[in-house]
């Protein structure tokens, strides 16, 4: 006798990926875009999310320090194909056994209350000394009251 099928076993687990800074929507590194460029499908935008931290201004981009008592970031949770996450890694200029200013790591992030396991590309407190906080946690209104 055959057992039933179970599909939710033979699926892939949803990757999600957490953006926020140039690969949110309509910034320089859009990750939608990214997608469309190499053939990839597109990633489904799941809805606006926040993740604490102390969000500074490199110029061009954003970084996030983790800091669970920081500033609620604002960003997008994304679910993506597993293709898309070696050209943000490249995106990122995250390499195995690199030096990188980015590392790609996994975090709760709040999604309508609820945690949502995602990719997160944070960077490290060393490489923020001396740079602006961006105190409202949300890089594209920083960036457009700039201009």
């Amino acid at each position: 006798m055959s057992q039933p099928m179970n599909h939710s076993a033979a699926r892939p687990a949803a990757i999600h990926v957490f953006v926020y800074g140039t690969l949110r929507a309509g910034e320089a590194n859009d990750l939608r875009v990214a997608a469309a460029a190499r053939g990839i499908p597109e990633p489904e935008l799941l809805g606006p999310a926040t993740l604490h931290g102390r969000l500074y201004d490199f110029g061009a981009y954003p970084g996030l320090v983790l800091d669970p008592t920081g500033t609620a970031v604002r960003g997008d949770i994304y679910r993506i194909d597993a293709a898309l996450v070696p050209v943000l890694d490249e995106i990122e200029e995250v390499y195995p056994g690199g030096d990188a200013l980015f590392v790609r790591e996994n975090h709760a992030v709040v999604l309508g209350g609820s945690a949502v396991d995602c990719i997160v590309y944070p960077v490290s407190a060393q490489h923020v000394a001396g740079l602006p906080v961006i105190t409202g946690g949300d890089w594209v209104a920083h960036r457009l009251a700039r201009v």
